[in-house]
């Protein structure tokens, strides 16, 4: 059943379902590095790496830089908020963007967008002309730019890999990110205390250079488009829709939220532990800062083994358990080795609950919407972080650190009881390629793509012992209906003929209606074929398609005869 956030799968049954998709079992030896098997991959991976220790040198600059700009801590905090404001501003439509257009020109156009914002940043510092408020604004663009890359290059993975390979890829990319973090920052210092915050703009600057070629000479599988692309507010909306009608990926944005409204404490607090926990300085902070890093580097390559071993709930739940066992050691302890280590923990948790969240709505949306559920999660998961980060702040102002961190292994112990609720599904349970069965049918009425509304009929005989299985079957199909585009979806029983009931629904269009129908998905096909099998005879249910018409809108002068428009033309099939 599409979308069913029952239990979870045994290993046995996994590997079941990789079997039946033609994926090797996982008991054959799987290496979390197969993923940089392909090429492409590989290349820009290596390439996003030297991007990401561009980014964070940047950012260390950047901050620098403000405090000399301004006496204000406000301003310098503002340099994280506004490279990360963007993100939460524009990542839906960024998403949309990445399922209606190339996802390659997007990346490119994003790329080259940052790099000349770089490059116009670094001028503008090398000639003094930088104030507090113009720094502010470009490191709002380059967040800007992010926020358009992030849905592009994260639904891009399914294009570079196997199926089989997403999860592992996903990670790689964290691993990618979570080695710049560990040493970018202080590489970037170094370059700030030697040649000044312009050098680090410069570098920067050089860093988008590798990931542009490679993505200029990279040619992704190209999918025949058959109609015309959504607009902006409409694919936003339709993005929206099928995130909130499907339980699998709700659940792991809810998920998402409650883990980086609790996780995010570590990060958040981080100098205040090194300065009052430990009573250490910069250096300090940069070891503990490094020790969350390595973490999550080492928690990357255990990953593959760990989903071996347990479910995507499991190990969900470990990484909450985990997560609130080291912010609780971190609130009490005062032995500079031990937060290292609860610090490393952390980190790996991080990674690992954060690639599990990804990977889980990569492989629970079809390609068509892929791009907007990954940024409708990103959103979920950035509001958790900032709420969080507000949250702890708050906490710390007014009963310190170390009861903050106490308070947030509580809520991280929360969150991990929500999977008794809200279980994640497995990784491999569904097939969401297009099912393909559905024709677009002759019609004998002229009619244009943006002619509607459209109302859809169709008819099914049920026998009275088999009702409560169709309305269970058909209350799965309402929501496969809606989540797809369906408007106004209703189940009608006939009066004079109980055996007879009546599936409706409308959509504002004929194109819209077409595209409703193409995105039926392998896995739905499940509750049709249950459907069907219900319907008594030998003859497929009756559809009818018909237009609605309003007699208001007949010009006028027609003879009175004529003034009543022929009754719809019925297709049965």
């Amino acid at each position: 059943m599409p979308d069913d956030p029952q239990a979870q799968p045994t290993a046995d049954v996994a590997q079941a379902e990789l079997a039946a998709e033609g994926v090797a079992p996982a008991q054959e030896p799987y290496s979390a590095l197969a993923p940089l098997r392909q090429p492409i991959f590989r290349a820009v991976w290596i390439a996003s790496l030297a991007s990401n220790f561009g980014g964070l040198v940047q950012m260390v600059g950047a901050a620098w830089l403000m405090t000399s700009l301004s006496d204000s801590p406000d301003m310098v905090a503002l340099v994280q908020a506004s490279t990360t404001l963007p993100v939460m501003m524009f990542s839906l439509a960024a998403g949309a963007l990445a399922d209606n257009y190339d996802r390659r020109r997007i990346l490119l156009t994003a790329q080259g967008f940052m790099l000349c914002v770089s490059i116009m940043l670094a001028i503008f510092a090398w000639y003094g002309l930088l104030s507090p408020w113009l720094l502010l604004g470009f490191t709002f663009l380059i967040g800007c730019g992010n926020a358009l890359n992030n849905p592009a290059w994260q639904s891009s993975v399914g294009d570079m890999v196997p199926r089989r390979d997403v999860p592992a890829a996903v990670t790689l990319n964290s691993v990618a990110f979570n080695i710049a973090r560990s040493v970018g920052p202080a590489i970037g210092g170094a370059i700030v205390a030697a040649a000044g915050a312009v050098a680090a703009f410069v570098v920067n600057a050089f860093s988008y250079i590798g990931l542009l070629v490679v993505l200029a000479r990279w040619e992704p599988p190209r999918v025949e488009r058959l109609l015309p692309r959504e607009t902006l507010l409409i694919a936003m909306g339709a993005g929206i829709r099928y995130v909130a009608m499907s339980p699998n990926i709700r659940s792991v944005t809810l998920r998402a939220f409650a883990f980086g409204f609790g996780g995010i404490v570590a990060l958040a607090l981080l100098p205040l532990i090194a300065r009052d926990l430990i009573k250490g300085g910069p250096l300090v902070f940069g070891v503990l800062l490094g020790a969350f890093g390595a973490g999550a580097v080492v928690g990357a390559f255990l990953s593959a083994r760990l989903r071996r071993t347990l479910t995507t709930e499991a190990l969900v739940r470990a990484t909450f358990a985990a997560y609130a066992t080291s912010a609780a050691v971190i609130g009490i302890s005062t032995m500079m080795w031990l937060t290292m280590l609860a610090l490393a923990v952390a980190g790996a948790c991080w990674v690992l609950a954060l690639s599990t969240f990804n990977a889980t709505v990569q492989l629970s949306a079809p390609r068509w919407v892929v791009g907007r559920a990954l940024s409708l999660y990103q959103m979920a998961t950035f509001g958790g972080m900032a709420a969080g980060s507000w949250a702890w702040g708050y906490a710390t102002l007014h009963l310190g650190p170390a009861q903050a961190l106490l308070l947030s292994a509580l809520a991280l112990l929360a969150g991990g009881a929500i999977g008794l609720r809200y279980v994640l599904p497995p990784l491999t349970a569904l097939n969401l390629d297009p099912l393909s069965r559905w024709r677009e049918p002759k019609v004998a009425v002229d009619i244009e793509p943006r002619s509607g509304p459209v109302i859809v009929t169709i008819e099914w005989l049920i026998r009275e012992e088999d009702v409560v299985e169709f309305l269970k079957a058909m209350a799965e199909r309402k929501r496969i209906r809606r989540r797809d585009g369906a408007r106004h979806w209703t189940l009608l029983r006939d009066l004079t003929d109980p055996e007879l009931w009546v599936e409706r629904y409308d959509s504002p269009t004929w194109v819209e209606y077409v595209r409703q129908a193409q995105r039926v998905t392998q896995a739905d096909a499940e509750i049709s074929d249950r459907v069907r099998a219900l319907h008594k005879g030998p003859n497929p249910p009756v559809v009818h398609r018909m237009i609605e018409r309003e007699t208001a809108t007949l010009p006028r002068g027609l003879p009175m005869q004529h003034q009543h428009p022929p009754e719809p033309t019925g297709h049965s099939g």
